[in-house]
């Protein structure tokens, strides 16, 4: 979509079967949009008309997905974080990470300048059943957040989880379960039953970003835990640790 502007003639894009992570799509129309190229949307179909980007000011949102164990780390300590420039209306689906840990049990406070989440006192989380078809970088955060939780959480609708930097349903499943958690794979998800008391264990991290960043959250509950191969933030988010330990000051 981004280069069919520049392309001979007139571009369309076909999708064949059903569209995964549509948020992520719609975050790449919009900027499109901004920058001079309306594309059309007829069904499965994209028509990208043959023009040139025009030059604008634009301020570029901060970071949803990065923002997510921020939130994780206030919802599961009773605390609140505070992320800005990640305002209300966001282009981001994965901002509506915010909207599950509420129904969870937090408080969020939405406004121009950004996001506040405040967890709940001990014991004041709850599992929940939500479709994260279109926030499937948010599960194992989520997943993390559900093992501290009273109750079961099922999380659904995002078996194209087994195919990113490693087989996230997989991965999560394996680690909660080397804590001690109960975890339980489906086909398209993971059920979690929380509450069952997490022990310190050696996380395997699979090479992957999300994996190491989510189960750092645990850690700030569980002392003892190790994240294996930490250095793998560095695909998105190299300075995670260092901004990690501000949370411990």
């Amino acid at each position: 979509l981004l280069v069919a502007p520049y392309t001979r003639k007139p571009s369309s894009v076909v999708l064949k079967g059903g569209l995964a992570s549509s948020p992520y799509l719609g975050i790449t129309l919009s900027v499109m949009d901004a920058f001079g190229i309306t594309v059309s949307v007829e069904e499965k179909v994209f028509r990208v008309p043959r023009k040139r980007y025009r030059a604008i000011p634009y301020e570029i949102e901060g970071d949803a997905s990065s923002a997510s164990y921020f939130f994780a780390a206030a919802a599961i300590t009773g605390g609140a974080v505070l992320v800005k420039n990640l305002p209300e209306g966001s282009i981001q689906g994965d901002s509506a990470f915010v909207d599950i840990l509420e129904r969870m049990g937090c408080k969020v406070e939405k406004g121009p300048f950004g996001i506040t989440v405040k967890g709940p006192r001990e014991g004041g989380l709850r599992g929940i059943d939500v479709d994260m078809r279109d926030l499937p970088d948010m599960v194992p955060t989520l997943a993390v957040v559900a093992a501290f939780s009273n109750g079961v959480t099922t999380i659904r609708g995002c078996p194209h989880l087994r195919i990113k930097e490693t087989d996230r349903l997989k991965a999560v499943c394996q680690e909660l379960r080397r804590m001690g958690g109960d975890a339980e794979e489906l086909p398209d998800g993971l059920i979690i039953r929380g509450g069952k008391g997490l022990s310190p264990a050696s996380i395997k991290t699979y090479d992957d970003h999300r994996i190491a960043m989510s189960f750092a959250v645990a850690g700030l509950k569980v002392k003892g835990l190790e994240i294996q191969d930490p250095g793998c933030v560095k695909k998105s988010f190299p300075n995670f640790w260092e901004l990690w330990k501000t949370l411990l000051e």
